[in-house]
């Protein structure tokens, strides 16, 4: 760990692993988006390994979930990207998929909040987007987080990259982190390296850091 200035100056995965000081963010696991893109089903079981190991250790955890809101009020850009995704050619044939309480705006079974986890809704693809996650993260004393979920190359990538501006130090976990096409979530991948402000690992890595931790803080 480096010091100087009054400050600790974390550089490697092991230092930036400190449960007191990081998060983990569980990014749209939704029923929806499981629904429109099925072949993400295998990220389940991994992010559920994080999930459960990030438990035992006690790090804080966040989920966010992609709402929609009515086409009456959805506005320029949400309904010129509905468009897009949707594939319509007329606004009128624009389908809003999230809307809070609707079958498909909500997490899927194998990812349902503890009491003492959070949930945040999202308009936008960076989860700090319009949610109230800085203001938790910092007033909980949080320098870094690990991200895991769906879909990398769409909202993930955008999240790691508002965080870094904000002073936070993300790690993504490769492998709990689904993807829909795979040459995008390479250019996404490649993009988060090349900045050097973020950390990539596995699930195998996070998990036993976690464990570490927790074991540490036992014999505390």
């Amino acid at each position: 760990m480096q010091r100087a200035f009054g400050l600790e100056i974390p550089r490697t995965l092991e230092e930036v692993c400190d449960p007191r000081r990081m998060a983990l963010l569980v990014y749209d696991m939704q029923v929806g988006i499981f629904d429109q893109a099925p072949g993400l089903r295998p990220v389940i079981p991994k992010v559920a390994e994080v999930l459960n190991a990030a438990r035992e250790a006690n790090v804080r955890t966040f989920f966010c979930r992609h709402m929609s809101l009515p086409n009456e009020l959805a506005g320029v850009q949400q309904l010129r990207t509905a468009m897009a995704w949707q594939r319509a050619e007329r606004v009128e044939d624009v389908r809003s998929l999230f809307l809070r309480g609707s079958p498909g705006f909500e997490l899927i079974p194998e990812m349902q909040p503890l009491p003492s986890e959070a949930v945040f809704d999202k308009l936008g693809m960076s989860m700090f987007a319009g949610t109230p996650l800085d203001m938790a993260l910092r007033d909980c004393g949080i320098v870094a987080f690990a991200i895991v979920g769906v879909v990398l190359e769409i909202g993930i990538a955008p999240t790691v990259s508002h965080a870094t501006d904000l002073g936070y130090i993300p790690i993504v976990v490769t492998d709990a982190c689904g993807s829909v096409e795979e040459e995008a979530r390479g250019r996404a991948l490649a993009s988060i390296d090349h900045t050097l402000m973020s950390l990539t690992t596995d699930t195998a890595a996070i998990c036993r850091l976690f464990r570490d931790s927790s074991r540490s803080s036992h014999g505390r």
